[in-house]
């Protein structure tokens, strides 16, 4: 039961933020400086074009009341149309919605597992060699940026060693796996980032386990190191790593804008890039509620893995 109250808390919780961030977005985007029906006519259009097209996108109405159209609608799926585009929104999400899945769940199905190994390797011997490489490493990775670290990859692998291509450039419907070698490269990126971020975190957490009481008990019995690590100190360090894992989700989130633009990979990246270019309203307010979305999700996924893996938290 206490672990039922917990994910409902925690839904409840997500419900009230993606509600928070719905306001917030519409009325940041709305308060900008700028006019969009000027952006979407040009600056030749006539004063009675501009309040024609106005009238036709509802922006003569009151802000609230926009407000509460919008967010019935966009709980029934439908989250208007582009202004550049002239296009339903819903459909276009959908294919860059699933590039940008691809790139995300990949990341974190490589990232996760090799950074929680780094970091127990790095924390087995504290200020050995290992460590003092895996953490240089770790240290000048998270101190870059994503695009000074994908300038650098396109330089190394597309122009010195002409190995990968250095544009991700497809159309949004194509099957991203038809072209496999355009997907290493911004992968690399986001898992770099991820990877010293992660392997830190776990290295700090495996050394506080490892000089705990229990586990420097079994040490003395004789246990053999690697059953150490893995029966006793592994168990007792994944949940709160995970946790960490989904509350670093939002890098890989917001690596994805960068990421995405830098290669021109058409995901949901690239196109809240594009809508903010042309003010494309509609479409950055259906982005970043989705992105929102998926941010708050990814955190409770990884909340009700950790809590699994608790047994004194799911009676």
């Amino acid at each position: 039961m206490q672990a039922l109250g917990f994910i409902l808390r925690r839904v409840a919780l997500l419900a009230v933020v993606l509600l928070a961030v719905s306001v917030l977005t519409f009325a940041i985007v709305n308060v900008l400086p700028g006019d969009v029906a000027t952006a979407v006519l040009g600056d030749m259009a006539t004063p009675e074009q501009v309040t024609a097209v106005r009238a036709a996108l509802g922006l003569d109405q009151p802000l609230a009341e926009r407000y509460l159209r919008w967010l019935w609608a966009a709980l029934q799926g439908d989250f208007g149309r582009s202004l550049q585009h002239g296009q339903a929104i819903a459909p276009m999400l959908s294919g860059r919605l699933g590039n940008s899945a691809i790139l995300g769940l990949i990341t974190l199905g490589i990232a996760a597992p090799l950074a929680v190994a780094l970091g127990v390797v790095a924390a087995l011997k504290p200020g050995g060699w290992l460590d003092k490489v895996i953490g240089a490493i770790a240290v000048g990775a998270y101190a870059l940026p994503e695009y000074v670290i994908g300038l650098l990859f396109i330089l190394a692998f597309s122009i010195w060693l002409p190995l990968l291509p250095g544009s991700s450039l497809m159309d949004p419907n194509e099957n991203p796996f038809s072209r496999p070698e355009a997907l290493v490269l911004p992968i690399a990126v986001l898992i770099t980032g991820m990877l010293a971020f992660i392997s830190q975190i776990t290295r700090a957490s495996m050394i506080q386990v490892m000089g705990s009481a229990y586990v420097r008990t079994a040490i003395l019995k004789g246990v053999p190191r690697w059953r150490v690590v893995m029966k006793h100190a592994l168990p007792n360090l994944l949940p709160p790593t995970i946790a960490e894992i989904g509350m670093y989700f939002g890098y890989v989130i917001g690596g994805l804008v960068v990421v995405e633009t830098l290669f021109s990979y058409s995901g949901l990246g690239q196109m809240v890039t594009n809508a903010v270019s042309y003010r494309d309203v509609p479409v950055i307010q259906a982005v970043v509620l989705l992105v929102a979305a998926a941010y708050g999700i990814g955190n409770l996924i990884a909340d009700v893995a950790a809590l699994l893996m608790n047994p004194r938290l799911r009676s």
